[in-house]
């Protein structure tokens, strides 16, 4: 199951598949079903933030999904995610409200691993710059990009500064929820996101330009094209 924010993207995902067609819509949910290599799969947008994209992993799991990745774009915090990379999620900060309401806070955003390791083959396998890493999950977008005209100005700023000397990659807005409630379920989950941006870089030397739509969709592709490759021996390590 991909999970793009944006419904724009579903289709342009259902290009990719075989025989696609649109099965439902409503509000911000929109999902496209067909198959890949001859493996039923499907990808539904889940709009912007983490309380919408809780609500698609819980009712897709409830019809029967079992695997879920984001498919998004994200805002680089590293000197080294330059606009364009792609970068795969092993775990998400959990700066958002949504999953309080799962789990302690303690509780870690934890990718899966098998669905980390395609994602990473198949986006290998296209040769395509990335990072494998940390990704931070938020609520407010302007929070970020604005903080310093937020009453909350400083403890904004302290907390970015945190998160980045800690290493973390890059911030988005879905990845922690679902992550969370698809593991609570029992379901596997990673993430693959293009870096739109990084406002840790001078914005005179980025060529968003040069964040191409396509080679995140591509990566997530040739990602789900290497899970059932792997799935497939491991069922049939089992027989």
């Amino acid at each position: 199951m991909l999970l793009p924010g944006d419904p724009g993207r579903v289709p342009l995902l259902a290009e990719r598949f075989d025989e696609a067609r649109e099965v439902a819509h409503n509000r911000e949910f929109l999902t496209y079903a067909g198959e890949l290599d001859k493996e039923p799969v499907a990808a539904t947008s889940t709009g912007i933030g983490c309380p919408s994209a809780a609500i698609a992993v819980e009712e897709l799991a409830a019809l029967g999904a079992d695997t879920f990745v984001r498919v998004g774009s994200a805002g680089g915090m590293q000197p080294a995610c330059r606009v364009g990379d792609l970068v795969i999620a092993e775990g998400a900060v959990r700066d958002e409200g949504t999953t309080g309401q799962y789990v302690p806070d303690g509780f870690p955003a934890l990718a899966d691993l098998d669905v980390t390791a395609a994602l990473r083959e198949g986006v290998r396998g296209l040769g395509v710059r990335h990072h494998v890493g940390i990704v931070h999950s938020k609520d407010s977008f302007y929070g970020q990009r604005e903080a310093a005209r937020m009453p909350v100005a400083g403890q904004l700023e302290a907390r970015w500064r945190a998160w980045i000397r800690a290493g973390v990659l890059c911030s988005e807005m879905e990845a922690a929820a679902i992550f969370v409630v698809a593991r609570i379920l029992g379901c596997r989950a990673g993430g693959v996101m293009l870096i739109a941006g990084n406002q840790e870089l001078d914005p005179e030397k980025q060529d968003r330009g040069t964040a191409r739509m396509e080679t995140l969709l591509d990566g997530a592709i040739a990602g789900l094209r290497a899970l059932i490759r792997a799935d497939r021996v491991a069922a049939q390590q089992q027989v």
